[in-house]
């Protein structure tokens, strides 16, 4: 089916010297029914109010990869405020690139409008900082980033538009960049990460042209917010082919920009091991549509030059757990000058760590306490990973493993007794029962 689509796009786009193509249902075989309700009722009540509207972008390119989009994305030629007087329950946002984001229940459809091809706010580096010129949808097509994005698609009619052989490019299995790579690039540097995940999640090349320059402009992202850095690490780590690309942002020397730690961690021993593991644990998860957090991927990101750092500040002479602490504080402070990892999931990652040496603690209260903890289970998955690699005994996990199974009785049969002169005037604290006490002590530690 596509194949045929494809000839037929190049003979039309021959005849015509390119430009707009219609692509027919029975040419691309995307039917209104493959859309959630909450897309087609945007697209709906657009048109109903007299203007233009289409699923536009990843949406689009993913049903014609045979892939079931997560995303709706909507193009209209309605300005911001005409949107939001078509629906009640939206919200326009934005100063960059203003855009109306459009609520049905939990779902959000964002409706971007037009874009045109006037003049844009610049800085010094011809990054934009203010797109907000209306234009037609050849406009909006030449606007964005990547041929295959560049795709609309009129659920009424059921047609898809293509302006610059996006289809074509499908087909092929590539990633092209519109325009001239290396100007796209310095207008917002945050392109060259988007070519370089979506290549590796879609199982798509880099268009040559489209690739040479992203080594050599690799420094501006330096220049980029870091909240636009982050969340672009989020699509990254969570898109279901998290360890193709960072190593594929590695191969084109992206990384510097935002995970300086990373060249280091892939150098020490296990290191890439122990990443690789985390990371298609993680992949796994999303195929399976299983939960995933992010405080947890972060804390494998960094781990091993906390656990590096740690071990020298012991063998200095420190106390563990106050060693620890300071490894976590040093390590942070080199990964925010490039990346800083909001509260939410650093408050996680930094948890996940410090629990780490209490799985050692195996004998009297401590390993029911641990149970109780929130977050044990996230800390419980870390030491198994850990494990995975050699970095701690797999008796360890394994004992973990079967005391979060076994019962009261099989519990205090498995704790480890001190050794003869261990303690051997202390007394042993009796564990209350109900929990509440255990929990709150063990939170306050």
């Amino acid at each position: 089916m596509i194949r045929k689509l494809i000839g037929r796009v190049l003979k039309l786009k021959k005849r015509h010297g390119g430009g707009r193509v219609v692509i027919p249902l029975k040419r691309h075989g995307i039917r209104r029914n493959r859309l959630p309700s909450f897309a087609l009722k945007t697209t709906d009540q657009l048109q109903a109010a007299g203007y233009e509207a289409f699923i536009v972008g990843g949406a689009v390119r993913d049903l014609l990869l045979g892939k079931d989009p997560k995303d709706f994305d909507v193009a209209t030629n309605a300005t911001p405020e005409e949107v939001h007087k078509v629906f009640r329950r939206s919200r326009i946002i934005g100063r960059r690139f203003r855009l109306v984001h459009v609520l049905f229940g939990d779902e959000v459809v964002e409706v971007s409008t037009f874009r045109g091809s006037g003049e844009s706010l610049t800085d010094e580096a011809g990054r934009i900082i203010r797109d907000n010129t209306w234009g037609s949808q050849e406009d909006d097509a030449k606007r964005r980033d990547f041929t295959v994005n560049a795709l609309f698609y009129d659920p009424n009619r059921e047609e898809i538009i293509d302006y610059h052989g996006g289809v074509a490019d499908i087909e092929k299995k590539r990633m092209t960049m519109i325009g001239t790579p290396a100007v796209r690039y310095r207008e917002d540097p945050v392109r060259m990460l988007r070519a370089v995940r979506l290549a590796a999640k879609l199982g798509l090349s880099i268009d040559a042209d489209t690739r040479k320059p992203i080594r050599e402009l690799a420094s501006l992202l330096e220049n980029v917010p870091s909240s636009r850095l982050f969340d672009e690490m989020l699509k990254l780590l969570f898109s279901g082919q998290s360890w193709a690309c960072l190593m594929q942002l590695r191969d084109e020397g992206l990384h510097h920009g935002f995970f300086p730690l990373l060249d280091k961690m892939m150098k020490a021993p296990q290191g890439e091991a122990f990443l690789r593991n985390a990371l298609e644990n993680t992949d796994r998860r999303i195929r399976e549509d299983k939960p995933v957090s992010a405080g947890y991927v972060f804390a494998a990101l960094l781990w091993l030059e906390v656990l590096d750092n740690w071990d020298k500040r012991k063998q200095a002479g420190e106390k563990a757990m106050l060693a620890l602490f300071s490894a976590i504080d040093e390590v942070e402070a080199v990964q925010e000058e490039k990346l800083a990892i909001p509260r939410r999931y650093g408050t996680a990652m930094k948890e996940i760590w410090t629990l780490q040496p209490r799985f050692e603690q195996r004998s009297g209260i401590k390993p029911f306490r641990l149970l109780e903890n929130p977050r044990f289970r996230a800390g419980y998955d870390f030491l198994c990973l850990r494990a995975s690699v050699g970095e701690v005994d797999k008796e360890l996990a394994d004992w973990w493993t079967t005391f979060q199974q076994a019962d009261s009785q099989a519990r205090e049969a498995m704790l480890v007794r001190p050794q003869a002169g261990e303690g051997a005037n202390k007394k042993r604290r009796r564990r209350r029962s109900g929990g509440k006490g255990e929990a709150a002590a063990d939170s306050a530690q």
